[in-house]
């Protein structure tokens, strides 16, 4: 007999009988350490319970959630329900019904322990925290190259201070390496001295993904940098040790990008705010020189007759020079600001730099500061003042031998 060929909705349908109908595992008790712990909108709890070797993905429908319960990610707990397939994603999960508190998961225990020692060693008190640069030249980040994390915080900084150097230093975020990795980084950056303000991060994940900025190592590393670290590690509720022991703690990378950087709209804003404000304070002192001035010729008028006509001319003659004396010196003083402000402004735009006959050269939409990865006939784009050129490479030279 010839089988027929099943929709997926009628295989995961057949699957999702088979298991509710199973009398071990519609009424299944098993142990194990939370992780991925998520509170949805909706109130149902997702959540995985894994062991040393394995984990199995939970869910919690919001009329069996017992609020009362302190659960969290690296507790353990004795859960009861039944296994069932999620028919859309024919993924298989246990629907849990009851929970008993078990205990704590060994990394949450070890996460305590190392953040109870290093606060009673000071590496979290606020008197060492280095202040973060309001207007960087350069901007290193300790981060893997590839990902939305390092995207997201390159599109950040350009749209908020483009004239700002990025240095990426890539490293492995999880696994073995990982925690060696980053040190390696944050010395080198240390050793260089060519960036002002350090970002460290990564993207979400569970509590053995997010590991390695929970370590030793790297906490002390974060501690010792004279340059100031910005911490970037997961989603805005992971909390890591990289986190207390950092300079400053951003909730995301995005933030963390935010963070580092001014904006050059707030900064033209808050100039021409400074600039209005000292042109309408000019604007009054030139009134208030003004109004004492008539006061003044208004009090010599009414002692003219006790004066002869050469002491008036005399005495008004002085009174008015040093009446127009005080306005000249004061606009004087008042200009000398203004052409300040003018000059701070036009320095702060990037079209200054090419005003003095620089470029920025591109390729792909990428800015280039070196002949390496280009080759013989590449197109590149040359962005001048006025336009932009596009290019061929037909000679490459190397100024470093």
């Amino acid at each position: 007999m010839k089988l027929r060929a099943l929709d997926i909705s009628e295989a995961n349908s057949y699957i999702k009988r088979i298991l509710i109908n199973d009398p071990i595992l519609s009424n299944l008790k098993v142990k194990g350490e939370i992780s991925n712990f998520k509170v949805h909108s909706s109130g149902n709890v997702y959540l995985s319970l894994k062991d040393e070797t394995s984990k199995l993905n939970c869910v919690i429908f919001k009329s069996n959630f017992n609020r009362n319960l302190k659960l969290d990610n690296g507790v353990k707990i004795i859960a009861n329900g039944y296994i069932s397939v999620y028919e859309r994603d024919g993924a298989y999960q246990l629907y849990i019904n009851e929970i008993e508190i078990e205990g704590i998961g060994n990394l949450h225990i070890e996460f305590n322990r190392l953040k109870e020692k290093l606060n009673k060693e000071g590496l979290f008190d606020p008197k060492y925290k280095i202040p973060i640069p309001k207007m960087p030249n350069s901007i290193g980040v300790i981060t893997s190259p590839t990902g939305a994390v390092i995207r997201d915080i390159i599109n950040v900084i350009k749209r908020r201070y483009p004239k700002v150097n990025i240095k990426l230093y890539p490293v492995m975020v999880q696994g073995d390496k990982s925690a060696e990795e980053i040190c390696e980084a944050i010395r080198f950056f240390n050793h260089m001295k060519n960036v002002d303000t350090l970002i460290v991060g990564r993207g979400g994940g569970s509590i053995e993904e997010l590991w390695s900025f929970n370590d030793e190592m790297v906490a002390r590393e974060v501690f010792n940098s004279q340059i100031p670290i910005i911490s970037a590690v997961g989603h805005e509720t992971d909390f890591t040790i990289c986190d207390f022991v950092s300079d400053m703690r951003a909730p995301t990378p995005s933030a963390a990008a935010e963070i580092a950087t001014p904006s050059l709209d707030d900064i033209n804003y808050k100039l021409g705010n400074i600039k209005s404000r000292m042109s309408k304070s000019l604007t009054n002192q030139i009134e208030l020189d003004q109004y004492r001035l008539e006061t003044v010729f208004n009090k010599i008028n009414n002692y003219l007759d006790s004066y002869t006509i050469k002491d008036k001319v005399i005495q008004l003659d002085k009174i008015y020079d040093k009446i127009i004396f005080g306005i000249e010196n004061n606009l004087k003083l008042e200009d000398e600001k203004l052409v300040k402000i003018g000059a701070l402004l036009h320095n702060l735009s990037p079209l200054a730099t090419m005003d003095r006959g620089y470029s920025i050269t591109q390729k792909n939409g990428k800015v280039i500061n070196s002949i390496k990865g280009l080759k013989i006939k590449d197109s590149i784009d040359i962005v001048l003042k006025d336009g932009n050129l596009e290019c061929m490479i037909d000679k490459i030279e190397n100024k470093e031998g």
